[in-house]
């Protein structure tokens, strides 16, 4: 169920407040697009920007819009325990197939910790969880000790969301865990690798761009097609470079609102994309034909 390109949609804002009639809209055209699932409020929905009344009001939206076509995983993270364990209920209670939870930010807790503040996130509701590990934004690693202690303590830890560089750690991980154990690449150069070794899928932000396209590497894998999915990978990288020029999602709104499908709103402390990273990235929309001259 919980395989395959399951894309983080941004939050849009219009005018300072949440966009809901665009947020609804970016969904409607991933799910036409054959993406294999929808997530909100991860990093690339800005969820620190939000406020927690905005965050629920995302969470529901999105699980009304999607309406269960496709499986529709929540963000609940957050860098206190208690408004993890709040946001992660209402979820479920909103309709949410899963939940994807951050390694808590900022404060930087042990691996004892995290494993207590996972478990009480695991064991406060009845549907999967995903865990999500990102040490780059985080400042602390979920180590394969510590995901093998979750999954031995909670049934419902079906897998772990991986935006860590080490390609060793997650080779690691899946020899651990074994390979029914869902690892899903969030380093967007690591997608296909991530498939070639056993992972279940990604949470690529390019997906926001290119939806059609994101999917397609995973059908691809999944039918056989190796060297097809090989060269789908080499011609998406440039657009996964692109979208970094800046810090996510700044490059991603902006090429949506070039796409005329949003606006390109961060709030504060993001601010708006400098111009010469603008022009860097309106040519590689170009060069994808995703706009137009």
């Amino acid at each position: 169920m919980f395989r395959g390109s399951i894309v983080p949609v941004v939050t849009p804002f219009k005018n300072g407040e949440v966009d809901l009639d665009g947020l609804a809209s970016l969904i409607e055209w991933q799910i036409e697009s054959g993406s294999h699932g929808i997530s909100v409020t991860g990093t690339t929905g800005e969820p620190s920007s939000l406020t927690l009344a905005e965050r629920k009001l995302v969470i529901r939206t999105a699980a009304e819009v999607v309406n269960g076509r496709v499986p529709f995983v929540a963000g609940t993270g957050s860098t206190n325990h208690a408004e993890t364990l709040a946001l992660s209920r209402y979820a479920q209670s909103v309709g949410a197939d899963a939940l994807l939870v951050i390694t808590p930010y900022y404060n930087r807790p042990s691996q004892e910790g995290l494993f207590r503040h996972f478990d009480a996130v695991a064991k406060s509701v009845d549907i999967p969880v995903i865990l999500y590990n990102i040490p780059g934004r985080t400042a602390v690693n979920l180590e394969i000790d510590t995901v093998a202690r979750l999954k031995e303590a909670n049934d419902n830890i079906i897998g772990v969301k991986e935006s860590n560089k080490d390609f060793e750690h997650i080779n690691r991980l899946l020899l651990r865990m074994g390979r029914d154990f869902l690892v899903y690449s969030g380093i967007e150069l690591l997608c296909f690798p991530i498939l070639a070794i056993g992972g279940a899928g990604y949470v690529s932000a390019t997906g926001n761009l290119m939806p059609r396209e994101v999917a397609e590497l995973y059908n691809l894998v999944a039918a056989g097609k190796w060297q097809e999915a090989q060269d789908l990978h080499y011609h998406l990288m440039p657009l996964n470079d692109a979208i970094f020029l800046e810090i996510n999602p700044v490059p991603v709104k902006t090429a949506l609102g070039m796409m005329g499908k949003i606006s390109p709103e961060v709030r504060l402390p993001l601010s708006p994309l400098s111009d010469t990273n603008r022009e860097k990235l309106r040519q590689i929309l170009l060069s994808y034909g995703l706009i137009s001259e």
